[in-house]
């Protein structure tokens, strides 16, 4: 007897697809799912046979849903080029290099085991926007799927290719010793070899690959894998640390002192150092980064714009994309670089490359760079758990809750509200520079939530606990994943 089809219309996130394989998809449905794809980029491409590249993440079971969604592309007519074992990126790059049509990565990136899922893209260099993804909802749960003939084709050795595009173009004066953790995650056989090609000296740290994530969720935001970092940062000497997430399109810092450097200051870094060279550019920034961007003394004396806007790594590609920007940075850890530094998208290890850059240009260790920066107290990213179908009407209500507080010049920690932006969320800010901000997790049922203040720290805290006593008087929101 054939299983019945499963498929929960909440995995249709902003941007990609994310469910808990087995209980709210199964393979039948995942094969519905490439059916809608495959039907979505035959309208898109208007081409009876289009070529879509596919890959895959190390899960356990990540190959078993990358042929069901191969089915359902077959079904379609697609034509598929595999490229096997692979990072999002490596597969976002196989488009260019390939020309091919459309992409689909099989990844739930840094979302823990049993998590499954997939980031697809048809324009080259970008990911699904909203409008795609409810465009591709739409068709895959009301199948309304085209037919066709499809056929099928192994890419042998394609990390090969991606390796040296990456390292024939950012070879190293200096020698940097850097500590490369990976969560025994997917970017475990890929970073160590890119940053040693380019000229670093690397101490592996979980690169060796297993899907059960014995020691923590390779995730460049979780506080577990930024301390393993810190010790063997310090142990070894090393003159920087890296982290990057399951699907290796993200990366986090560690300086030489073993110091965390949120990455949206790392981005700032960045963005000065290309600036020297690329007067009068553009950039742009999330919403959960910091303001120091558009104070920054480097950034205006070489004249360049910087834009804040929506958070999500298909937003903020798309963004840096329409402006052609030079450079995009996600407080997460999302990097962007366009031509002549990358193709536009997001590769966590291209960003580790550009961070190599930074120390090569200078005589400085990392830990008097991020010194030259104004000094900021910065939470992590926090996510209290808010139910799908309830967390986008809640951050309407914080919207409304906190317009509401700056027209009537209620004070937080003794500040009214100057300035608040309203294009993911609510991200409000005061006189001396601190800020807050509430937003929708787009891939997972959360909400999201960031402080800063260039002041103090107590500050810092005031405004969070501020924020956190206003959403619990929602009765929506549940656990923190972190607090400060």
């Amino acid at each position: 007897m054939s299983q019945s089809i499963k498929i929960d219309p909440f995995g249709f996130r902003e941007y990609d697809a994310r469910w808990i394989y087995e209980k709210d998809i199964n393979e039948p449905g995942v094969t519905n799912l490439g059916k809608g794809l495959g039907t979505q980029i035959k309208q898109h491409t208007k081409k009876e046979n289009p070529r879509v590249i596919v890959g895959h993440d190390y899960r356990s079971y990540s190959e078993k849903i990358k042929s069901a969604l191969k089915k359902g592309l077959l079904s379609t007519g697609c034509y598929i080029e595999d490229v096997g074992l692979s990072l999002s990126p490596m597969v976002y790059f196989a488009q260019f290099n390939l020309n091919a049509d459309a992409v689909a990565m099989v990844t739930a990136s840094h979302n823990e085991n049993g998590w499954t899922g997939v980031k697809m893209g048809i324009k080259k260099g970008l990911t699904h926007a909203p409008e795609e993804m409810k465009e591709l909802k739409e068709i895959t749960l009301n199948q309304n799927f085209t037919k066709g003939n499809g056929n099928e084709k192994q890419i042998k050795d394609f990390d090969k290719v991606y390796k040296e595009d990456l390292i024939k173009k950012n070879k190293l004066k200096k020698k940097i010793k850097a500590v490369v953790a990976c969560g025994n995650g997917t970017a475990g056989i890929f970073a160590p070899d890119i940053l040693r090609g380019i000229g670093c000296e690397v101490v592996e740290l979980d690169c060796n690959l297993d899907w059960n994530f014995p020691k923590y969720n390779p995730n460049p935001e979780d506080l577990e894998m930024l301390h393993a970092i810190v010790k063997s940062v310090k142990e070894n000497n090393a003159d920087i640390g890296f982290g990057f997430d399951g699907d290796g399109d993200r990366v986090g810092v560690i300086d030489n002192e073993g110091n965390e450097i949120f990455s949206d200051k790392i981005g700032l870094l960045i963005a000065r150092n290309l600036s020297n060279s690329h007067k009068n550019s553009k950039f742009i920034v999330d919403v959960k980064s910091t303001g120091l961007y558009s104070t920054d003394k480097i950034l205006n004396k070489n004249q360049c714009e910087t834009l804040y806007w929506k958070t999500g790594h298909s937003h903020i590609k798309r963004k840096v994309h329409n402006e052609k920007a030079l450079a995009g940075f996600e407080k997460s850890g999302h990097f962007f670089f366009n031509q002549p530094l990358g193709y536009g998208y997001d590769d966590g290890i291209n960003s580790a490359i550009q961070v190599c850059h930074l120390l090569n240009n200078q005589d400085k260790k990392m830990s008097e760079i991020i010194k030259e920066l104004p000094t900021t107290y910065q939470s992590p990213t926090m996510a209290p758990f808010c139910k799908d179908e309830e967390k986008y009407k809640v951050v309407d209500e914080m919207v409304r809750e906190f317009k509401k507080i700056k027209d009537q010049k209620i004070k937080i920690d003794n500040q009214e509200i100057k300035e608040i932006i309203t294009v993911n969320g609510v991200r409000f800010s005061f006189e001396d520079g601190s800020w807050g901000l509430i937003r929708a997790s787009s891939n997972k049922p959360s909400l999201v939530v960031v402080t800063e203040s260039p002041t103090s720290d107590e500050r810092k805290l005031n405004i969070f606990k501020f924020i956190d006593k206003t959403l619990m008087k929602t009765g929506k929101i549940g656990e923190y994943d972190q607090k400060i």
